[in-house]
């Protein structure tokens, strides 16, 4: 299966065009990651107000996501760097 994943050139492509615009641009990921966890901090503030089950859960999901983004980001940003 994974040798069918490793010559797919769709995905060869992919992987080439993205990491090309991070090689130029850095720390986009980590600005990217930063502004989600500060979203799902608002979320959870306006979920105290309000009270909802919906808007706890995005509250979490996108509070975890955000750090997860900017953690990868700030990982890749040294591999990627020139």
């Amino acid at each position: 299966m994974f040798k069918r994943i490793d010559r797919s050139e769709r995905i060869s492509r992919f992987i080439e065009w993205i990491s090309t615009i991070l090689a130029r641009q850095r720390g986009l990921p980590a600005v990217i990651g930063i502004t989600i966890f500060i979203m799902g901090f608002v979320v959870q503030v306006i979920n105290v107000f309000m009270d909802s089950t919906f808007l706890d859960l995005l509250g979490v999901i996108a509070t975890n996501g955000g750090v997860l983004v900017a953690l990868i980001g700030l990982l890749l940003s040294d591999p990627l760097g020139q």
